[in-house]
């Protein structure tokens, strides 16, 4: 049987580089592996959002996917500990987030792709929208409850994702408590999440395979786009 042909960037090393970050996260051992950093994770990193390109430009026209580690799909490794106990200068995984062309930061519809040793995943939605756009997403799902429940129902979409993120404990404001959606109404994130092993993200059909299950979730972005007033 031939051997197929790989068209995955992402390798062994990548993995193996981040689990030794976790293990010395200081900027002095970081700065004598950053060739290690550029050849292991970055450089590959900047190849797979590249060649996704042309795969979500037919799934959608709206999204971005910009092979650049500063202003483009790529998250810096660079952790901000401004504000945080934990002053570890660095992340222990890499992000890749393939959001809308008319949004500014991470709170935006999107396809995101996380790898970390211990794990990694596929995630889709809008993770933590800012008060109005939550609003709009609430009232979408008020509005039209039957086209929320095709959305989540749809075959391809439930096998692939389950839901992620947080909720409220309360109902949301101005909310009845019977609502038959009152889970989903009490979303922070609207995000399915898929799981993945280390060895299905080394595989060499793994660009394709994620190519089809960001297509399986699309419905999901689509219909937030629709609630946000954004085109998909």
């Amino acid at each position: 049987m031939a051997q197929k042909i790989s068209n995955n960037p992402l390798k062994a090393q990548l993995f193996s580089f981040l689990r030794d970050l976790e293990a010395n996260n200081q900027r002095d051992w970081f700065q004598a592996h950053k060739q290690r950093y550029e050849d292991a994770l970055k450089e590959p990193a900047l190849r797979f959002i590249n060649d996704f390109g042309p795969n979500l430009r037919r799934i959608s026209p709206h999204f971005n996917a910009i092979p650049k580690a500063t202003g483009g799909s790529l998250f810096r490794i660079y952790r901000d500990t401004r504000f945080s106990k934990d002053k570890t200068p660095y992340k222990t995984h890499a992000g890749i987030q393939f959001r809308h062309k008319q949004c500014k930061d991470a709170h935006a519809p999107g396809f995101y792709l996380h790898l970390q040793p211990s794990g990694s995943f596929i995630g889709l939605g809008i993770w933590r929208p800012d008060g109005p756009s939550l609003k709009k997403i609430r009232q979408s799902l008020m509005a039209d409850p039957a086209g929320w429940k095709e959305v989540v129902g749809d075959s391809r979409f439930a096998e692939a994702f389950t839901f992620g993120g947080e909720s409220l404990k309360r109902p949301p404001r101005g909310v009845p408590g019977d609502h038959p959606l009152m889970e989903d109404l009490k979303r922070k994130d609207f995000i399915g999440v898929t799981n993945l092993s280390q060895k299905r993200v080394l595989a060499p059909d793994f660009l394709d395979d994620f190519t089809a299950c960001c297509e399986a979730g699309a419905p999901l972005v689509r219909y937030l786009c629709a609630a946000l007033e954004v085109p998909f």
